[in-house]
């Protein structure tokens, strides 16, 4: 570390999120959603705060915040009227569809309980979660639109830090976690701003030598996996920074270490085998395979929450097909780290990974301008659901298919293939 406080490292990493990651602009506002673990959503509230005389600082018009106690959902599970699942409270989506209309900028800290809905009746899980995935579509379409300006990123929530380093002292936990945080935002480095701007190009040429290239194919060999994922005409390959339709230029994750780009919905064969476990919505999958077949995902198994695992995929028919493929050495400073995270933020930056449900439209040419129709006809995906999962490996090659079915290896042992 830098020998910095605390509180200096979580007001440089409030910068690093306000100019880098939501790029906020002066006469912007931003509202922020923060869900906190064990019953202390307001332990976000010191990081908030920064965020908040940052983003003033650029001048913001306006800040403001929602927390929300995570556990009230396990709660939900354990004791409401199993025939109440379809109620849900639609305040904090009017009031983020407010700011989102305005062109104003949205950012989400999370830190969740990996395991909060671990051992719950899954088929009560699954209808809350589409219960709020159908409610909150609003909202994800114009993200995946890049309506705005809009991040991601993570505060060091108690049940996650023991979850990742059982055994240490919940505060030593939480405290390691804090600092794997800010070393892998490059908040450790002495300019965090300038460290990230590098990244930014660094990323960018990478996303356009395969931008020039074309691929139709993608062509994954590994450890129990097999797997071709078609490329369909038009697509674009995306790395760290975006621009927006309100005229930002942001990042939408922090960290990032990913290019990525729009599978096609219609061409997915063989087999893909996870190589780390996915947190989704409370349950831990893990050792999980999932069966393609023209697209569609025809078989999943895992030796822990297949039935998870299968409600997702269940949840719409888009979610038994692709929205995302990204590409991401096994040897980048999260992979590094050697350990799993059990938040996809971190894991998806450790690994290649794939998504289950929805495309971002920004993902194919012209795409953001399409109606769901025209956007499905044209290779893109539509569904409630955007889930990576991780599939790469040291042991992982890759090969890029030419329209003129030549092969071009792109990684070979989890790592760039490809020189600049």
């Amino acid at each position: 570390m830098t020998g910095k406080t605390h509180q200096e490292m979580l007001a440089k990493y409030a910068e690093a999120i306000v100019k880098v990651g939501l790029n906020i602009r002066a006469g912007q506002r931003l509202i922020i959603t923060a869900a906190g673990t064990r019953g202390v959503p307001n332990q976000f509230a010191p990081l908030v705060r920064e965020i908040a005389k940052a983003a003033y600082g650029v001048g913001a018009n306006y800040v403001d915040a929602i927390f929300a106690d995570e556990e009230m959902l396990r709660l939900r599970v354990q004791h409401a009227p199993k025939d109440s699942f379809g109620e849900y409270s639609k305040w904090q989506i009017q009031g983020i569809m407010d700011m989102i209309e305005n062109g104003d900028a949205l950012l989400s800290i999370g830190g969740s309980n990996p395991d909060l809905l671990g051992g719950l009746d899954p088929d009560v899980v699954g209808r809350m979660q589409r219960t709020h995935l159908e409610n909150w579509s609003a909202v994800s379409e114009k993200v995946t639109t890049n309506a705005i300006n809009w991040c991601v990123v993570a505060a060091a929530g108690e049940a996650w830090a023991h979850k990742i380093f059982p055994d240490l002292p919940l505060a030593k936990a939480q405290d390691k976690l804090w600092q794997a945080i800010f070393e892998t935002t490059r908040i450790d480095q002495p300019d965090p701003i300038e460290a990230w701007n590098k990244h930014i190009a660094a990323l960018r040429e990478r996303a356009l030598y395969l931008q020039s290239k074309q691929y139709t194919a993608l062509h994954y060999k590994g450890p129990g996996t097999d797997f071709t994922l078609g490329l369909p005409s038009g697509h674009l390959w995306i790395s760290a920074q975006s621009m927006a339709q309100n005229g930002v230029a942001f990042t939408a994750n922090m960290p990032t270490e990913e290019v990525f780009t729009l599978p096609d919905r219609n061409r997915a064969d063989g087999v893909i085998s996870a190589t780390f476990p996915l947190s989704y919505g409370g349950t831990l999958i893990e050792d999980f395979q999932v069966h393609f077949e023209n697209g569609r995902i025809v078989k999943v198994t895992a030796k822990k929450g297949e039935a998870a695992l299968q409600k997702l995929v269940d949840t719409d028919e888009g979610s038994h097909r692709l929205g995302e493929v990204a590409l991401v050495p096994a040897s980048s400073p999260i992979g590094k780290r050697g350990h799993l995270f059990y938040n996809t933020l971190f894991d998806e930056n450790a690994s290649c990974h794939i998504a289950i449900g929805r495309a971002y439209r920004f993902t194919l040419a012209g795409g953001t301008e399409l109606n769901d129709d025209e956007f499905i006809a044209a290779g893109g995906n539509v569904s409630l659901n955007h889930v990576d999962f991780m599939i790469g490996s040291p042991q992982m090659d890759i090969d890029g298919i030419t329209k003129d079915g030549k092969r071009e290896p792109v990684m070979r042992q989890g790592e760039w293939a490809i020189s600049l």
